[in-house]
């Protein structure tokens, strides 16, 4: 297969276990997952089914145990801390159920932080900031503080965040399970936004059927396995 058309994250018989204490648990089990540029796919399954740590190994922020993990047709499972920690700076962008703010710094503060890991200057930063926060409808609200700002405000915020470094891939943790279904939906049609009009890759780990149906595809995890797909 010529190297431009593999998928954008490739795994092959992934494995994570876990040591606690003399006990080993293992996660996941030969998971095999292909996910395209430009897809938009949310991880389903019960409490305990993995999807969340196989959205950790998809970013970067855990290793697997065995098997193979390709981001951009590079082997990311075999990178050393510092490889990693770069690759993630360039590559992906996190979304949090909890914002994960800082509450003493503003919006536009807040947005530059992932800058601060890149080569440029103060007024670039700014710029880009800026930018991301108009993006995502914010442009106004630059200067608030996350205490000035709603719950759907603030995840707008941490999107514009996970946005301004432009990365290939977007990693979304339950990203509206603090939200009320109307908040929660238009976060979910921003991320609709980003994936089809900007082309960002958006994988999704959520609870919630109706968020689900936001994405182009499902795929459901049970006691880490994969068990089924279902295209939107």
């Amino acid at each position: 297969m010529n190297d431009d058309n593999k998928p954008l994250v490739e795994i092959r018989e992934l494995t994570k276990t876990y040591v606690r204490g003399k006990q080993r648990v293992e996660v996941l089990h030969g998971i095999n997952l292909d996910i395209p540029a430009g897809d938009f796919v949310a991880l389903m399954g019960p409490s305990g089914s993995g999807k969340t740590t196989l959205l950790n190994l998809i970013g970067g922020l855990d290793s697997p145990t065995s098997g193979l993990l390709k981001v951009q047709n590079q082997r990311i499972d075999d990178f050393g801390s510092d490889e990693l920690a770069a690759w993630r700076a360039n590559t992906v962008g996190f979304i949090f159920q909890s914002y994960n703010l800082m509450p003493v710094l503003t919006a536009q503060k807040n947005v530059e932080l992932p800058l601060l890991l890149h080569d440029m200057s103060g007024s670039e930063r700014t710029k880009r900031a800026n930018v991301a926060l108009e993006l995502v409808g914010l442009g106004d609200r630059s200067k608030h503080k996350p205490n000035e700002l709603s719950g759907g405000q603030q995840q707008r915020v941490a999107i514009a965040r996970a946005l301004v470094s432009d990365p290939s891939i977007l990693i979304c943790d339950e990203p509206t399970g603090d939200l009320d279904r109307k908040t929660a939906d238009e976060v979910l049609t921003l991320l609709q936004e980003l994936n089809r009009d900007f082309g960002k890759t958006i994988v999704m780990v959520t609870h919630d059927p109706k968020a689900a149906e936001y994405a182009k595809r499902t795929v459901h995890l049970d006691k880490g396995t994969l068990v089924n797909e279902a295209a939107h």
